[in-house]
């Protein structure tokens, strides 16, 4: 049983043979891509309502537009990330003494996008690949903080799904939290997402000074005491320094 749907693997690789040929009209698009003229200008319209590509000049020539260039910039970043992750983690991880994790805001969720696992008895369920709401977690609240006003409006405005008794779902509250997370530099969350575990989370920028994406820790909360506290944001904030070397970050 095929779960592909026929009409957006088309749409794709029309959108892949205008980002290969750009400046091309409907006739010859419709030739290298072999689909029929009258699907193919169905398609780039299509396209371009959603800004995926942009239509130029009296010749209807097709170009890629600011969302293509948004999507392949975003690419590059996470599968950079990725790679960085490989090298570093294992340090971070060993410094930390429990698993650590990337995570990354896609709109008003987070995603894992790398994972360590730390050699304890009692380990963490993997969060590899796995999303949550923006407003859950530590991870959540420290890239809810730096995320652009405009989406932590829209978190606030929206209904917050609560997880355990200590998930924030109110709006006043949330909003104090991510000001914290602002002014200390740093996010922790006890018991935000699982019962009995602590999670803490620091910024990575990249080269213009954004935040990219969150370093994070989560452990039982049997191992974190409040002396381990300041050693994990300690460790954490270290790495965080690294990886935002890597992707070309320089500290004012």
């Amino acid at each position: 049983m095929s779960y592909t749907i026929e009409v957006v693997s088309v749409g794709i690789e029309l959108l892949m043979v205008v980002a290969e040929n750009p400046g091309l009209g409907v006739t010859e698009l419709a030739k290298r891509s072999g689909i029929t003229k009258a699907r193919t200008f169905r398609l780039l319209n299509t396209l371009e309502e959603t800004g995926l590509i942009r239509r130029e000049g009296p010749l209807a020539t097709y170009s890629l537009g600011y969302r293509a260039l948004l999507v392949g910039a975003a690419a590059k970043e996470q599968v950079q990330l990725s790679k960085l992750a490989d090298a570093l983690l294992p340090a971070v991880g060993e410094a930390c003494g429990e698993s650590v994790l990337l995570r990354v805001r896609e709109a008003h969720e987070t995603i894992c996008i790398a994972w360590w696992d730390a050699p304890n008895m009692v380990r963490v369920e993997s969060q590899l690949a796995r999303r949550r709401p923006l407003h859950v977690g530590a991870s959540g609240k420290l890239l809810l903080a730096y995320a652009p006003p405009s989406v932590q409006e829209e978190v606030l405005q929206a209904e917050r799904e609560s997880f355990t008794s200590n998930t924030i779902t109110g709006a006043d509250q949330l909003k104090q939290s991510i000001q914290k997370v602002r002014e200390q530099g740093y996010s922790i969350s006890y018991a935000e997402k699982a019962v009995d575990t602590v999670s803490v989370a620091t910024p990575i920028f990249d080269a213009t000074g954004s935040v990219v994406a969150s370093l994070a820790t989560t452990a039982p909360a049997s191992r974190v005491s409040q002396e381990k506290l300041p050693l994990l944001v300690a460790a954490l904030q270290q790495g965080a320094r690294q990886f935002s070397q890597q992707l070309g970050y320089v500290a004012s």
